[in-house]
C-alpha cells in the first residue's frame, strides 16, 4: 500500500530528507517504523517516540490503510 510518511528533528537528520512516499507492507505503526529503523539505521527506538496517523495520535499497532500519513514524533528538548 501506499503512504506518505513524515520524519522531524533527529530523524529527519538521520533520513536526509522530510518527508517520503512510500511503498509498504507494514500493517501498523510498529512495523513500519522497524523496517525504517533497518534501512536507515534510525538511533531511536520506538518507545522512544510518539506516532501520528492522519494528523492524530495513535497506538503503535493501529492498522494502517492506503493513503495513510504517519509522522514519527520524537522527542523535543527546548526552553
Amino acid at each position: 500500500m501506499k503512504i506518505h510518511v513524515e520524519y522531524y528533528a533527529i530523524l529527519k537528520e538521520q533520513r536526509g530528507c522530510s518527508q517520503e512516499n512510500l511503498d509498504t507492507d507494514a500493517a501498523t505503526p510498529r512495523a513500519l517504523y522497524a523496517s525504517l529503523k533497518g534501512d536507515h539505521a534510525f538511533t531511536l527506538e520506538d518507545s522512544d517516540l510518539k506516532v501520528a496517523v492522519n494528523e492524530d495520535f495513535a497506538s503503535w499497532d493501529d492498522a494502517l490503510e492506503e493513503g495513510d500519513t504517519v509522522v514519527f514524533i520524537p522527542p523535543v528538548a527546548g526552553g
